[in-house]
């Protein structure tokens, strides 16, 4: 199989002859927090910004370092949309509602014109959404706007769960990311859940416990 660069990812991109915004989100498998979504549309794609975004690609194909290298120079070279759903609106709709509903606050948020085509990452279109939309399965090595959601929204997810460590450290969230990683059960075990705990996550565990 080819190796993916990001000259690729923008080719995807450009095939379609319309402009297009990408979303993707981070955050839906966990069992804390609440569920990240972004929207990117790259307006002006240069060689030189295809160079500096070189390692674009899948977020969950990056390391966490190589994720913020760029996530300032997709937030700087993009309209972009960053959105959070949180635990209490993840319980009441269920994580895929959320997540859908997540990407469509994004998207909305940059469109300026029924021109332009939406690509959902995944295989699910967005719900009660106005705008034309295609989904694409692993969009996240496929499309440039795509890839650049992905990370827009995978770091700032990462830094949101940092933030939510601080105030309950005994979970490790700076290290799971909210996962329910053993560490992170025995840690619910042993103090409960919080605030910030997905409840319906956890139902499995407890009921096994």
């Amino acid at each position: 199989m080819a190796q993916i660069n990001s000259e690729m990812l923008f080719e995807f991109d450009t095939k379609y002859h319309t402009p297009v915004i990408g979303t993707d989100e981070a955050g839906r498998g966990p069992g804390a927090g609440g569920v990240f979504a972004a929207a990117v549309r790259f307006e002006n794609i240069t060689p030189g910004l295809i160079k500096d975004l070189e390692i674009l690609n899948d977020s969950k194909k990056l390391t966490p370092k190589k994720r913020e290298a760029i996530f300032d120079t997709i937030k700087n070279n993009t309209l972009n949309k960053i959105v959070c759903v949180e635990v209490e609106e993840i319980e009441k709709i269920n994580i895929l509602n959320a997540s859908l509903k997540a990407m469509k606050l994004a998207c909305e948020g940059i469109i300026e014109d029924c021109n332009i085509l939406t690509l959902v990452d995944g295989n699910k279109l967005i719900k009660n959404f106005s705008y034309p939309q295609e989904y694409v399965i692993k969009g996240d090595s496929k499309s440039a706007s795509i890839a650049g959601a992905s990370i827009l929204a995978k770091v700032s997810r990462d830094r949101y769960m940092q933030k939510l460590h601080e105030e309950f450290p005994m979970y490790n969230w700076a290290k799971n990311a909210g996962y329910l990683t053993k560490e992170h059960l025995q840690a619910i075990d042993k103090y409960g859940i919080c605030k910030y705990h997905r409840p319906s996550f956890l139902k499995k565990h407890f009921s096994l416990v």
